[in-house]
């Protein structure tokens, strides 16, 4: 895991998507509200967690992985994306782990909702996906999601993977990054975009890092193409990130592609 932004590949092997990919568990509270019953961490910040999938067993293998290990706590569940929103904003989490599709409104939608309301700025959202849906992967990082996470993870990859994002960080490997290239390259017009006014907050230097995060490069290799120390690859990531607005490294990504910073290059033939 690296620094601001830094990029962690939580694997596993994908089923289709909305298929039972977690693993079997004790009944858990019903979706819908908070929950107060959990056990504080000691020592350390407790990570609130919300749950949102339509799937019951899902919601209950997440909760007994979270509940099981300490510094984790499932405040509450939701089966579709209305409730999701409602139970996020009574509850104020750290992190949502949103499913893709749901009734009533599916979890793109939720995501923006909670993204655009500043009343949730602390309030980071992991989508539950395949690798296999990269239109859900993009949706979803438009939509302000901090990165994605396959259903049928690995239970250490699960906890990795919520604490990197209740962080700040984003989930987010580089070679998804190169996959999100290939899909704005193929959706990018003839003429490029010119880079919106705001992007003349930032330094040369930063424009140039900005533009070598988009094309996949995680802070180490930043630090290697720049000839610089990974702290201070790191430092301009965080700086580029404050000046922007940027939640993290995803939206970091996006913005350069959709602001014109960046020119994707077709795919070879």
């Amino acid at each position: 895991m690296s620094g601001a932004g830094g990029a962690f590949d939580g694997r596993g092997a994908a089923g289709a998507d909305g298929a039972s990919g977690a693993p079997h568990a004790p009944a858990a509270a019903g979706a819908g509200g908070a929950t107060g019953a959990h056990r504080p961490a000691a020592g350390s910040r407790e990570i609130r967690v919300v749950l949102a999938d339509d799937q019951a067993l899902v919601r209950a293998g997440f909760r007994m992985l979270l509940d099981a290990e300490e510094g984790f706590a499932v405040v509450g569940e939701a089966a579709d994306g209305v409730e999701a929103v409602e139970v996020v904003r009574a509850t104020t989490p750290d992190v949502v782990l949103m499913d893709v599709r749901m009734p009533r409104q599916d979890g793109l939608a939720a995501t923006r909702a909670i993204s655009d309301d500043p009343a949730l700025a602390g309030v980071r959202v992991l989508v539950l996906t395949t690798f296999e849906l990269d239109e859900y992967v993009f949706g979803a990082l438009r939509c302000g999601a901090s990165g994605f996470l396959l259903k049928d993870v690995e239970p250490v990859d699960l906890l990795r993977a919520v604490r990197v994002v209740a962080d700040g960080e984003a989930l987010l490997a580089p070679s998804v990054t190169r996959r999100l290239i290939s899909e704005f390259a193929a959706r990018a017009p003839a003429a490029p975009t010119p880079a919106p006014p705001r992007l003349d907050v930032l330094t040369e230097r930063e424009r140039e890092v900005v533009a070598l995060v988009a094309e996949g490069l995680s802070n180490r290799e930043l630090a290697e193409r720049l000839v610089i120390s990974p702290a201070t690859a790191k430092t301009h990531v965080s700086r580029a990130m404050g000046k922007l607005d940027a939640r993290d490294r995803a939206q970091l990504v996006v913005l350069a592609y959709e602001s014109g910073l960046v020119t994707p290059r077709p795919p070879a033939a």
